[in-house]
């Protein structure tokens, strides 16, 4: 059957049985694979006939793998490896393959070198100005299609209202709902326009936990009334607006499965019941990954834990391990007419996927700086202070001090074009000298560059430079921009500080952003989408 001739009356009479299911499943793929591992998922999807592929960077680099701390090996070449992969992928299958990934803020998620567009938290934050994250997922949208990608697994649109939250955080776009789904909806209008399929996660709301579902099973121990008003929100909205597909996660939330601790992912109440029956959802329903801990160590029976996915509610099974045995174990104990259903649903939604890519291709990567210079400029936030504060600041002898990236950093470098600063850079070992060296100075320009985008382990800092920060906080007069995640700001005593800039986004554009409003070029827009206790 060609693509061009992807028909659901055709292959509904077609399929056998086993080839109906093993459309459902949607196994993990691995840019950076081996020869030997590549030619074993050729043979799976030969056999087991698959209907589609989530990709992913390496094998080390998957979450469940953080735990292992493997090496993740950089690839610079990985967008042409993952091009040549899905042609060599959709030339073992009898029928074409649904290609997925992750790319919430672009491939880059999951592709070196490839464009990269500000994380969520970043969008939260920008007042209106809709039209301009519209752009943002028309260009994902090319990007994905010039990767031969048909389905993007996004946009999450669960509400971050924990700031402990240590896997979603900086991936939502904050902790009011309204904010939430109105950039949700303006994503997937983007990502629509260019016929390439979304899915909302990770239902029924992974944001107020403080536990990571790739390693343990979440509880969300909150009553139904609470979660129709807030988690199940931008869902519904979403539904209504007819999203392609949910994403269902890996959550405990008993107030909706008639008080079981069961993982929503294998509930039949929260599935069938919450999503289908009472939200009204009728498109294509996908698992959250199933090799994750949550749920995978708890189903030691290979084709257990595909089957209860399934009898569930799920249409997709993404990231099963165990296809060969859940296709048993699904034609065994489910009724045609279940199977029949789901099959229909995710082959209508490949049907439309693959005509539209094969009617409206595309071939060239987006260039992302002048949209990023633009997200930029209306996200940045004054935390603290007024641009007054900061022109009147700049009138006296300052210190610039980068702590977390390179003294050579964009930032300075627009900044010391039009004005003359002392800078110093300052690592682990030089704070002792780096003390010393700022007795005379009471003025300080702070950027500080977060190492990591996750909160673990204080973003990446160690107590004795939080103890820095702090202490040139209160001492001097300090002026700080914050290069990174928002809730970095937790420990921070910013009530010190004469002025606080949150730029979200290390990029080389937003740092040039950043120097403009230094430079009072123009004042901040942004508004802070999360809360700092």
């Amino acid at each position: 059957m060609h693509p061009k001739e992807l028909n659901y009356q055709k292959a509904k009479s077609a399929l056998s049985p086993a080839e109906k299911v093993g459309q459902l499943f949607m196994p993990a793929a691995f840019i950076n694979d081996t020869e030997a591992e590549i030619q074993q998922l050729e043979k799976l999807i030969r056999e087991q006939q698959v209907g589609g592929l989530c990709f992913f960077h390496s094998r080390a680099s998957a979450a469940t793998n953080y735990e292992g701390k493997k090496k993740v090996v950089y690839n610079a070449n990985s967008f042409e490896t993952l091009k040549k992969l899905i042609q060599r992928y959709q030339v073992a299958s009898k029928y074409p393959l649904l290609i997925a990934i992750d790319a919430e803020w672009g491939l880059a998620m999951r592709i070196e070198n490839t464009p990269q567009y500000p994380y969520a938290i970043t969008l939260g934050a920008i007042d209106g100005h809709l039209e301009l994250i519209i752009e943002m997922g028309k260009n994902i949208a090319m990007d994905c299609k010039a990767a031969g990608i048909h389905w993007n697994l996004a946009p999450v649109v669960d509400i971050n209202n924990n700031p402990h939250n240590p896997v979603i955080g900086y991936r939502s776009f904050g902790e009011n709902r309204d904010n939430v789904t109105e950039k949700a909806i303006a994503y997937v209008k983007g990502m629509q326009h260019e016929g390439v399929l979304t899915s909302v996660k990770h239902f029924p709301g992974h944001g107020d936990t403080d536990t990571d579902s790739h390693l343990g099973l979440p509880l969300i121990d909150k009553s139904k009334t609470e979660l129709l008003k807030n988690e199940l929100y931008p869902f519904q909205k979403l539904i209504d607006e007819g999203v392609d597909s949910v994403m269902v996660g890996h959550l405990s939330v008993p107030a909706l499965a008639q008080g079981s601790t069961i993982p929503s992912s294998v509930s039949n109440d929260i599935i069938k019941g919450m999503l289908r029956k009472e939200m009204g959802f009728k498109g294509v329903v996908i698992s959250d990954a199933l090799n994750m801990h949550a749920v995978s160590k708890n189903y030691p029976i290979k084709g257990e834990l595909e089957w209860l996915a399934f009898d569930a509610g799920n249409d997709v099974l993404c990231f099963a391990e165990h296809i060969k045995e859940g296709i048993a174990q699904i034609l065994t104990n489910a009724k045609y007419s279940q199977i029949e259903e789901s099959f229909e649903r995710v082959w209508k939604l490949k049907e439309r996927a693959i005509a539209f890519a094969t009617s409206q291709p595309n071939t060239s990567l987006s260039d992302p700086s002048i949209l990023n210079g633009k997200l930029a400029s209306e996200s940045l936030t004054l935390f603290k202070g007024s641009a007054e504060d900061i022109l009147a600041f700049q009138k006296q002898k300052i210190a610039a001090i980068a702590i977390g990236q390179n003294i050579e950093n964009e930032f300075f470098n627009k900044i010391l074009e039009q004005n003359q600063f002392q800078i110093e850079p300052i690592s682990i070992t030089t704070i002792t000298a780096l003390k010393n060296k700022l007795v005379g100075s009471d003025n300080i320009l702070l950027a500080i560059f977060p190492r990591q985008i996750k909160p673990a382990n204080h973003f990446g800092f160690s107590l004795e430079e939080l103890a820095l920060l702090n202490d040139l906080i209160l001492g001097k007069n300090v002026v700080l921009y914050l290069f990174g995640n928002p809730y970095f700001l937790k420990y921070i005593n910013t009530d010190s500080a004469k002025a606080v800039a949150v730029v979200y986004q290390n990029f080389d554009m937003f740092q040039q952003v950043a120097a403009q409003h230094f430079l009072g070029n123009f004042r901040a827009r942004g508004k802070l989408p999360i809360s700092i206790g």
